[in-house]
């Protein structure tokens, strides 16, 4: 819930006040991340026993280096302020498992899993709003009801069992005209090969797709039904323009809400479909890391995943400010 400033504020003031303060809460909300990050890693439990399984008590040397990289003989406190100097200085940290510097580790895979969540909702945002029109301008009839019937059994589908069924579709015997996993060179980028990007993008453009749809043909009938429709149908303005030039701008603010929660999740929740796919993304080296207690790229990813979270959330919320009228004079009052 917005708040708007105190009277007699410039429009200026007001706004940098406004930003200021979701600057703030956003920083709140990223410190607190941090926290639970860093005390649910510190529950696994002892990390170097983890790491070297049998070789704990035998490997000395080896066992010694790593409890002094991780301070497993600091305090919790500690060594937290540690890992949050160095986050805030930009220093991930050592990979465990390779003993590579983290940033430089992710840095890459950071850098594919934003182009695969760019792809995807540059189909996915123009597929859903154009969904949403056909079926509000088909409301109640025939072709509102095949298309709402099909949103929601995609909906229902996990993205996995989705990802499954266009690999047995199109990289299979049915097709076979896709490859089935992502299979990149040794410092190549996925995008280096189209094909192999089309069935991961395929899968999250479907699983998604559905709900931004449903949103917003549901703003679009209440702005249907409103009365300055009504009046600019009476005027004579045809159909096609009434709906978009008067009901979709209305529908794009729940629009950029619904949006950006989406892609928000598509920003930590790729890891099923990375997986399935093979695709170096940060999804796949989330499962990687957790499977090599590799708990500094653990941590380093779950922050970004946070961050990532965050920041889409705070554009929306500008955006959608921005496209508000209301909501503009209410902060610039």
């Amino acid at each position: 819930m917005e708040v708007a400033p105190p009277k007699g504020r410039s429009g200026g003031a007001a706004w940098g006040l406004w930003l200021a303060r979701r600057l703030g809460l956003a920083v709140l909300t990223l410190w607190l991340v941090s926290v639970v990050v860093f005390l649910a890693t510190a529950a696994l439990g002892d990390p170097v026993r983890a790491i070297l399984g049998r070789d704990y008590d035998s490997n000395v040397a080896r066992r010694q280096q790593l409890e002094a990289q991780l301070g497993v003989g600091d305090s919790i406190v500690s060594r937290y302020v540690d890992w949050l100097g160095g986050l805030v200085r930009g220093d991930f940290g050592t990979s465990l498992a390779n003993q590579l510097p983290v940033g430089t580790q992710i840095s890459s895979t950071v850098a594919n899993t934003l182009v695969l969540v760019l792809l995807s909702a540059l189909v996915m945002i123009p597929l859903a709003f154009g969904i949403a029109m056909v079926s509000a301008h088909y409301r109640r009839k025939r072709p509102d009801t095949v298309i709402q019937t099909i949103l929601l059994a995609l909906a229902g589908v996990p993205e996995f069992v989705t990802g499954i069924l266009l690999v047995a579709v199109f990289s299979t015997s049915v097709f076979n005209v896709l490859p089935a996993v992502t299979l990149v060179a040794p410092g190549a980028s996925p995008w280096d090969e189209p094909k192999g990007m089309v069935l991961p993008v395929a899968t999250l453009v479907v699983a998604v797709t559905p709900y931004v749809s449903r949103i917003v043909r549901a703003t679009l009938l209440e702005v249907l039904d409103s009365d300055y429709v009504e009046l600019a149908r009476l005027k004579g303005i045809p159909e096609p323009v009434v709906m978009r030039k008067h009901a979709l701008l209305n529908a794009i603010v729940p629009g950029i809400q619904v949006i950006a929660l989406q892609l928000a999740w598509l920003a930590g929740g790729v890891v099923l479909v990375e997986t399935l796919f093979s695709y170096p993304g940060v999804g796949k080296q989330l499962v990687d890391a957790v499977r090599n207690h590799d708990v500094p790229v653990v941590q380093a990813l779950s922050m970004i995943i946070a961050g990532v979270y965050i920041v889409v959330n705070l554009v929306a919320d500008l955006l959608s400010i921005l496209l508000t009228p209301r909501a503009r004079t209410a902060i610039s009052s």
